[in-house]
């Protein structure tokens, strides 16, 4: 509160110095502020902040999640509120966190059913460049004070790190639902020494013999056993403020039983609540089970269950009492049972049924980049789970453990899986894959722990754990480090070898999408979302590539927001778009830009549009502008825009030209002999595919940790001194294989890159069905892999084709029916990964 005031008394000496300060004060005397170029300052983006969108009354909702942002000049901070028509900056992932952004229209807007509250609206922004010259400057961003309006000191919002919507109390995690995300949430605190009376308790085995009685039970002495990821329930229309759930698995010496904490108490002890931790409950309800939930395997336990009732803990009517037992406390009479788990070692791993639990420790050697996935079936707001694929061995097996870890409710040790670490995983679910190695996936009672986080676990006294322990005891660092790797393209298992497009289980397969199909999939693609689909149609060009590809952020530094027009300037409410938001026109800059129509949140993806010029590089819209069909004002607009983007178009190309090795004329392609025609008759073609450096895995090494780290991790909330400005060693491009793919009806192209495994000690190699094949370029798509592998990377050059005898064979492909699956991850910005995974002959297609 000191430093709100701080800052509002010091209103003369920061306005000359604070850009912020400035904005702040020219807002009290006019309703939108658009700002001139001499005006703009760059301020900082250090947090970026979500949550669930207030409800329009009356009105369609159009988004679903609202933002705020704190920026910085230097001098102080604000807290402002992202407009939603803003909303797709942030899904993918160009407004963010550690950069500069200059701020070229805003407004500021009153609660009016609230005194003393209001808050900077942002409405309109440039994007800056990859590194921020305002952070460098700051020593300490929390000491610079909070800039607040004069005569709204006092209001409660403003200070705390709760929304500035306030109908709603609490943030969520910037990337999924399961994150515990803000201030409010408590950990670490200490346990009660407080002398129990256990002489009158209740047994676990008598609520369920009671339940439904009129009798009040006694308290409960209970022990975790188990603990699941935190379930967020929020929901449009939902008068709840903290709408979460965790369930936890309880044992007392009569039997095991669920226990529910519900809203507010999540917050206030889900943190506190870990397995092995004993707890005296009092204030409790009991009620039947929900059947329809996932449950831990707790055979191994040898406890009886109890699945018919559950136990709850709320917040009021009753409110209960949670009273965490000090372990030095716990006595032996009490007959609490201990924490058993079910460790396997990886040779044991292909004994093990399908879908059957385990616990597994392990040395980490490769962490994927984090991706995320929307759920499917979600019928409120859209919501997505984060994941990573992570290998890890033991040393009882050539293979590694293939683990693919999800989000587990511990982002801190989520973010930090790194090599060299030793990874456990509980309560992980087998996957038996035909054609495959079995890999591990995480289920809803999953826990992750990583050196740092084991001391004090229960398990550190299994017998597999001390095992595995003296097994890492004679490894030499020197030579692990040498298979290790982060990041990059990785997806698992592999396809197989039939293609089957089910009709009576469509959601069990990859699905078959038009072309069409594909280009919206493209457009709405969020930040780090992957998806996998399946196109059938022609491979009509092919052409060896020996750089990376480029984006336009690493061509032209700033990108300018689509224009807001001045009736969006002062909304009457900030969570729904007007009707000018849902009709403004995409813009087109050049064939790499991402072009966005603000209403809808889609990007027009880079398109080819068919010409009958001889350069089939041109980048024009497919479409007319909203407003302008069947107009002749809207012809001619449209004509000229076209003039005017082909030009762009040429300088854009002109320039990657000159920075392409691979567009000159002894570039190794290949065409079928209708392509030349049909290129010009196609309606659309979409160029996204190339392969960008972030695609590529990279060795990691103790000094490049905390930048291998934060490449692979998703973009934090909140920017830290420890987030290092430092890049990401360039790599040297391995070569591949841009291949183009006429839709079925030759209506739409697509390219999508073609990256073959070509050595044994890629992450990628591990699982691969490595059947030999004849190196034909149509055997390579198939098989994913160059023939054969080597052992060693630098041993590659000797045994394994050139690219100029693959691309010899490319004459099977003329005029032949292939369905491709295609690997789709947006890495924020302007790149969008399009990667072929494999492709099918329609000999190995089949329909039941």
């Amino acid at each position: 509160m000191d430093d709100n005031l701080s800052s509002s008394s010091m209103v003369s000496g920061l306005s000359q110095a604070s850009f912020l300060q400035r904005t702040l004060e020219r807002l009290s005397s006019t309703q939108c502020l658009k700002l001139k170029a001499e005006d703009r300052d760059a301020v900082a983006v250090i947090a970026l902040q979500r949550y669930l969108s207030e409800q329009s009354e009356g009105l369609q909702q159009q988004h679903t999640y609202t933002y705020d942002v704190t920026v910085t000049d230097g001098v102080c901070r604000a807290k402002c509120f992202v407009h939603p028509c803003l909303n797709h900056l942030v899904h993918t992932n160009t407004l963010r966190t550690g950069t500069d952004i200059n701020i070229t229209q805003c407004s500021f807007v009153y609660n009016e059913r609230r005194l003393g509250h209001g808050y900077i609206c942002i409405e309109r922004l440039r994007c800056g460049a990859e590194t921020s010259v305002v952070l460098p400057r700051i020593n300490d961003v929390s000491s610079l004070p909070i800039l607040v309006k004069q005569g709204m000191e006092r209001s409660v919002v403003l200070q705390s790190d709760v929304p500035l919507q306030v109908s709603r109390k609490h943030y969520l995690s910037l990337w999924n639902d399961d994150d515990p995300e803000g201030d409010i949430w408590t950990s670490g605190s200490p346990s009660s020494d407080t002398v129990l009376d256990v002489s009158k308790i209740s047994l676990l085995s008598s609520l369920e013999s009671s339940f439904r009685s009129s009798w009040k039970p006694l308290p409960l002495l209970v022990k975790i056993i188990h603990k699941s990821r935190l379930r967020y329930y929020g929901k449009f229309g939902l008068k709840i403020d903290f709408p979460y759930q965790a369930y936890f698995e309880v044992a007392d010496q009569t039997g095991t039983m669920s226990l529910v904490l519900w809203n507010e108490l999540c917050p206030e002890f889900y943190q506190r609540l870990n397995v092995g931790t004993v707890l005296y409950l009092q204030n409790y309800t009991t009620k039947q089970s929900y059947s329809c939930r996932s449950r831990p395997q707790m055979d191994h336990h040898r406890l009886k269950t109890f699945n018919s009732v559950e136990i709850c803990l709320n917040p009021r009517n009753p409110a209960s009492v949670i009273t965490i037992v000090s372990p030095k406390s716990v006595l032996p009479q009490w007959g609490l049972p201990e924490v058993s788990y079910q460790f396997i070692t990886r040779s044991e791993l292909e004994k093990l049924t399908n879908n059957s639990a385990c616990d597994v420790i392990g040395l980490v050697t490769f962490v994927g980049r984090v991706e995320r996935v929307k759920r499917k079936g979600n019928k409120g707001p859209e919501k997505y789970w984060t994941y990573r694929w992570v290998h890890a061995v033991d040393g009882t097996s050539n293979h590694p453990f293939i683990l693919e870890i999800f989000s587990s409710s511990q982002p801190e040790i989520f973010s930090c899986i790194c090599p060299m670490t030793y990874l456990v995983c509980t309560q992980m679910r087998v996957c038996q894959v035909e054609g495959s190695l079995p890999y591990l996936t995480s289920s809803c009672e999953t826990e992750t722990f990583i050196t740092g986080y084991h001391k004090g676990q229960p398990y550190v006294s299994d017998l597999r754990v001390k095992n595995f322990i003296q097994w890492t005891k004679t490894l030499k660092d020197n030579v692990v480090l040498k298979k290790t790797a982060v990041g990059g393209h990785y997806c698992y298992p592999c396809p197989p070898k039939m293609f089957t497009q089910s009709m009576a289980d469509a959601s069990a397969q990859v699905p078959l999408v038009a072309v069409a199909d594909l280009k919206r999939e493209l457009e709405t693609l969020q930040y780090r979302e992957h998806k996998k689909v399946a196109i059938q149609g022609q491979i009509t060009a092919v052409q060896y590539m020996k750089t990376l590809k480029t984006t336009e952020s690493q061509v032209t530094e700033e990108r300018e927001v689509p224009d807001v027009s001045t009736d969006m300037c002062v909304p009457d409410t900030h969570s729904h778009p007007t009707a000018a938001e849902q009709t403004l026109p995409y813009s087109l800059r050049s064939p790499s830009a991402e072009n966005i129509s603000a209403g809808r949140g889609k990007r027009r993806i880079q398109v080819r549009e068919a010409t009958q010029s001889s350069s089939n590089h041109g980048g024009v819209p497919s479409k007319r502008r909203a407003g302008d069909e069947n107009t002749k004002e809207g012809q001619e607009q449209e004509e000229n825009e076209r003039d005017s983007e082909l030009e762009d178009d040429q300088e854009v190309q002109c320039h990657l030209q000159l920075q392409n090795p691979n567009q000159d004329s002894d570039v190794l392609s290949w065409e079928s002999s209708s392509w030349l025609k049909q290129k010009h008759e196609v309606s659309e073609h979409l160029c996204q595919g190339g392969l960008y450096q972030d695609s590529i895995s990279q060795k990691f090494t103790s000094d490049t940790k905390n930048v291998l780290l934060q490449w692979s991790n998703l973009q934090p909330t909140r920017w830290t001194p420890a987030q290092t400005a430092d890049t990401v060693p360039p790599v040297v491009c391995p070569g591949y294989y841009q291949v183009t793919i006429l839709g079925i009806n030759k209506q739409i192209a697509v390219d999508a890159a073609y990256f073959p495994v070509v050595s044994a000690d890629e992450p990628r190699a591990v699982g691969l069905a490595q059947d030999p094949h004849g190196n034909t370029m149509l055997s390579c798509l198939a098989s994913g892999f160059l023939c054969p592998l080597s052992v060693k990377a630098d041993d590659s050059d000797a045994t394994l084709p050139e690219p100029e005898d693959i691309l010899a064979t490319t004459s099977e492909l003329e005029d032949t029916h292939v369905v491709g699956i295609l690997d789709l991850c947006h890495l924020g910005g302007d790149k969008v990964e399009v990667l072929i995974n494999k492709v099918y002959r329609v000999t190995e297609v089949s329909l039941e």
